[in-house]
């Protein structure tokens, strides 16, 4: 026997060893590995499929945090709107009670002023009043110190008051 051509005994043994080993293979080994695989496959399939519907869920996750951040903004810029509304509306209030209350107090302070001038001027007319009867008086007594003076002076009003009686 030569090592190149094998013998018919060894090559009749070996189909028959290959037949057993395949019916057997063929019987419970190839079944529960195309099964393996069959299940692998359907587990890869499914996995393929989650990962779809995640991608999908992620998408449509990401487009409605982009419509909340986008309603968030417009609801911020409105906030913000109205604050600035309704601080313009205090600061205008404001100004406007200030400028009213500033219109009482000079309206208040012209009616002070006047009532003090007022009072100030007939003070000061009492004064001049009292001041022109004190040097009448005095210039009164030095020029009447004498009898002569004071008739002469008592006859010349009755004249003028008698002309001013009778004005022919």
């Amino acid at each position: 026997m030569s090592l190149v051509t094998p013998d018919f005994g060894l090559l009749f043994w070996m189909t028959l060893i290959f037949a057993i080993v395949f019916f057997l293979l063929a019987k419970w080994g190839f079944p529960a590995i195309t099964g393996m695989v069959e299940k692998r496959a359907d587990r890869i399939e499914e996995s393929i499929e989650k990962a779809r519907k995640a991608e999908n869920l992620l998408a449509e996750m990401s487009e409605r945090n982009a419509a909340m951040i986008e309603e968030t903004r417009t609801e911020q810029s409105r906030i913000l709107r109205d604050a600035a509304q309704a601080r313009d509306a205090i600061v205008s209030q404001a100004k406007q009670q200030a400028q009213e209350e500033a219109s009482k107090i000079m309206k208040h302070a012209r009616t002070q002023i006047a009532a003090e001038k007022e009072s100030a001027l007939m003070d000061i007319r009492s004064q001049v009043a009292s001041l022109s009867v004190d040097v009448a008086e005095k210039i009164l007594r030095e020029k009447l110190s004498d009898n002569k003076t004071q008739m002469d002076l008592i006859n010349r009003m009755v004249d003028e008051l008698s002309r001013s009686e009778n004005p022919s």
